[in-house]
């Protein structure tokens, strides 16, 4: 082979048109021009984000339009309410809001809801918080066991419950629990418990160990090095499943209505359900709507102030 051949085997083959080959093109062989693979995936890619704008769109409506709906029906009188339910008040009827809070005793129900709801969370949070840690940070006989068993908690339907959960309450020894604050406020931290421990000891087996073992070297005891060290660390996480806690307590139904049959003791849900009931001979629709609002209102005030918090809390344990 002479020379000249040799150096033309060395050199680099020109790039063809429609080959796809060499540098600077895209696949089909034009600079810049996507290939039939990258355009498929674009196109599957702009189908998808419309499927799901669209079915986020769809669920915002759902949710948003009935809220809405109850809030301007909240300053409508009765006879608006009925005769033209989707049209917007003509008066403000700011008298449904006082009828609600004082002549429907909604004032009453929310401060009751308010005494169980903060124990129930409160409680919640700080024994779920103590046995998620030792389950996520220690090793003994039956850790697993125990751990399945919180995990199996959140299977039970509380239907299944209401009934065991009547007799326990009113054949509790020393004096009956039924139609208390502190027999509910029991009942709602053993109710929110499964869930609490199982999405914490995930949370803390993402916190790096090298902080709870300088603590130990330090001196501090076990005590001081969880509620000192370890929980401070687990805030985003502890913000996000008290915030799932307070709404699942604050909405709870049945089971105050199954325990809890005083009617000063009753909270948000068995008012509003009391006053549904009367409405049928009342017919102050307004105050029903008004009182509708007070009960949601804590609710979207506090997700509106922590979401951030929430979502944070949401994506921490994946962010080892």
């Amino acid at each position: 082979m002479t020379t000249d051949e040799i150096q033309k085997v060395d050199e680099p083959a020109e790039d063809l048109p429609g080959t796809g080959t060499g540098t600077g093109t895209g696949a089909g062989g034009l600079p810049g021009e996507p290939g039939p693979a990258e355009g498929r995936r674009a196109a599957e890619g702009g189908v998808l984000n419309v499927f799901s704008h669209g079915i986020l769109v769809l669920w915002a409506l759902m949710v948003g339009v009935p809220l809405l709906w109850v809030l301007w029906s909240a300053f409508k009188d009765s006879n608006g309410i009925l005769t033209d339910p989707w049209g917007l008040p003509t008066v403000l009827h700011w008298e449904n809001w006082s009828n609600a809070w004082n002549d429907a005793n909604m004032g009453r129900y929310f401060v009751n809801t308010a005494i169980v709801v903060g124990g129930s969370v409160a409680g919640t949070m700080v024994f779920g918080s103590m046995a998620a840690y030792v389950l996520a940070r220690f090793t003994f006989p039956g850790n697993r066991l125990i751990y399945y068993l919180f995990v199996a908690g959140m299977s039970f339907p509380v239907f299944m419950l209401v009934i065991p959960l009547f007799f326990v309450l009113r054949d509790f020894p020393g004096s009956s629990l039924l139609a208390t604050y502190h027999g509910l406020i029991l009942v709602y931290i053993a109710y929110s418990l499964p869930f609490t421990v199982f999405f914490m000891t995930a949370f803390f087996r993402t916190l790096p160990t090298s902080v709870a073992e300088a603590a130990m070297i330090d001196g501090a005891s076990h005590t001081r090095t969880f509620f000192q060290v370890m929980l401070p660390m687990a805030k985003p996480g502890l913000i996000s499943i008290g915030i799932f806690n307070f709404l699942g307590q604050w909405n709870q139904y049945l089971l105050p209505m199954v325990l809890n049959q005083q009617e000063d003791k009753y909270v948000l849900t068995q008012g509003l359900a009391m006053i549904a009931l009367q409405q049928g001979y009342e017919n102050d629709w307004g105050a029903l709507m008004a009182g509708m609002m007070i009960a949601m209102l804590p609710v979207l005030v506090v997700y509106a102030i922590f979401q951030r918090q929430v979502q944070s809390g949401l994506t921490a344990g994946a962010l080892k």
